[in-house]
């Protein structure tokens, strides 16, 4: 016995149901229509005859008994009773009865009255108080009586009063097939869904997953749905595995780079230990050494805590209950103040084509937010300073809403450009180290622009150098 799940069950159930019980009132409506078609041709006949016998006799002569029985004689038909009433509903004419006094009053009489009032009418299967037999009465009123005609309900008038049943069985096998077709389509329905329930299922549970399931999908908007939801899904899934491993790498490089430092420091401070009459000025030059490499770990831990920080930002929206407007230009003065003394040791001049005001929308809120962008160009700055080597220039342009920040130094190798925001990512190691960068400046520069909702790229200057292109709005 075929089993049903439980959405194609109810699926089924309710559409089913509402095209049963509205084949049901069809059916009803179209029998009681079709057995209403049928009494009126019966009645219309019937109004025929009367109208043909007043058209022959006219007023006068139908109320007189020679020419009323001559003329039922001539057009005489199986069972016809046909008698002639006045407006006040006595009897004036009988066909079965001659006694016409003694048939009593038929003003009440239906067929009387509908047709007092609209001209014609009928009543269907009534008995007859002076036959005893069961009649259709069909009246029309021509002036001051009422001619009305009435047939015995015979077997055969039964049967051809009655609605045609052969719409029913058709209406019936309709109702068959559609119901097949509503069972197809519920359990095509459902089989879909329930491979997506199955995806579901496997991936709430942690066990493997293939491509097997989308494959089954429709080519339809369910199947459109279902593969969105499955590629939202492995989108989220690579990236929480993405987020993993930059997590394990970060720890790595982290730990890498504390243990120089730190070892550095150790040595040093062994060696003191060890040598208590260690010449003062060796003394001092070990100390400074220590003293260095702590600067070294404390920056390296800054900028650690930094990216941490900004990891865990809100996303970039305008609805941000903390979002605030911010002025970056005297934050770029900021920075170029606080470097002052290292650029013109450099030999490094700065060339800004940037209007007054430039107005970014921060999700941070305005203190956070300030920090934030200060950490941008101040990383710029000093990633610049420090590895720009032979640079004369910094320029900072604002064009079409993108910051653009340039130097003309000696620039990276190109294979180098797609890795220069990774974090830990150096082009030449043992010189980073050297000159004491975390190598961690440029991921905080791509992390804060990704936290205002923009993004950052890195490029060749022309004529050398290196290029840094962001926004900080989308």
């Amino acid at each position: 016995m075929l089993r049903l799940k439980s959405f194609q069950k109810n699926l089924l159930v309710s559409i089913g149901g509402i095209f049963l019980l509205f084949a049901i009132c069809f059916s009803a409506y179209q029998y009681e229509r079709e057995k209403e078609y049928k009494i009126d041709i019966l009645h219309s006949r019937l109004q025929m005859y009367n109208y043909e016998m007043m058209q022959t006799l006219g007023e006068d002569s139908v109320v007189k008994d020679a020419p009323f029985k001559q003329y039922i004689v001539r057009h005489n038909m199986e069972g016809l009773r046909v008698s002639i009433i006045s407006k006040d509903g006595r009897v004036l004419q009988d066909s079965h009865d001659n006694k016409v006094d003694s048939l009593g009053n038929h003003l009440k009489r239906t067929e009387i009255q509908q047709a007092l009032h609209n001209g014609n009418g009928y009543d269907i299967k009534r008995l007859s108080e002076s036959t005893h037999e069961t009649y259709f009465y069909s009246a029309t009123r021509f002036g001051n009586i009422i001619v009305r005609a009435a047939v015995p309900y015979s077997v055969e008038l039964t049967r051809s009063l009655q609605a045609d049943n052969s719409f029913l069985y058709y209406a019936f096998i309709l109702t068959v097939l559609l119901g097949l077709a509503l069972f197809w389509s519920t359990r095509r329905i459902s089989r879909h869904i329930e491979y997506l329930q199955e995806f579901a299922f496997k991936a709430e549970n942690g066990e493997e997953l293939d491509h097997e399931l989308e494959r089954r999908l429709p080519d339809d908007e369910l199947g459109a749905i279902s593969h969105t939801i499955i590629q939202l899904y492995w989108k989220l899934r690579h990236s929480e595995e993405e987020k993993i491993r930059i997590k394990r790498q970060l720890t790595q490089n982290a730990a890498h780079e504390l243990k120089t430092p730190a070892a550095s420091i150790h040595g040093y401070l062994e060696s003191i230990l060890e040598n208590p009459d260690l010449p003062a000025d060796k003394k001092q030059h070990f100390l400074e050494r220590c003293y260095a490499q702590s600067e070294r770990m404390s920056k390296l831990l800054s900028d650690m805590s930094a990216l941490t920080k900004l990891d865990k930002a809100p996303a970039y929206t305008h609805a941000e209950q903390k979002s605030c407007n911010i002025d970056v230009v005297p934050i770029i003065h900021n920075v170029m103040e606080d470097v002052h003394l290292q650029l013109r040791e450099g030999g490094i001049a700065i060339k800004y084509d940037i209007p007054s005001e430039i107005i970014v929308t921060s999700p941070l809120g305005e203190a956070e937010g300030s920090s934030v962008i200060y950490s941008i160009f101040r990383n710029l700055v000093d990633n610049a300073l420090s590895y720009a080597i032979g640079a004369t220039t910094i320029s900072i342009t604002y064009r079409n809403r993108e910051f653009i920040f340039s130097d003309n130094g000696i620039g990276v190798a190109p294979e180098h450009l797609s890795r220069l925001f990774e974090r830990f990512y150096r082009v030449d190691k043992g010189r980073s180290r050297k000159l004491g960068g975390t190598g961690l400046g440029l991921a905080i520069v791509k992390n804060a622009v990704v936290a205002h909702g923009g993004e950052a790229t890195a490029e060749h200057t022309p004529g050398g150098g290196l290029t840094i292109r962001f926004r900080l709005n989308k």
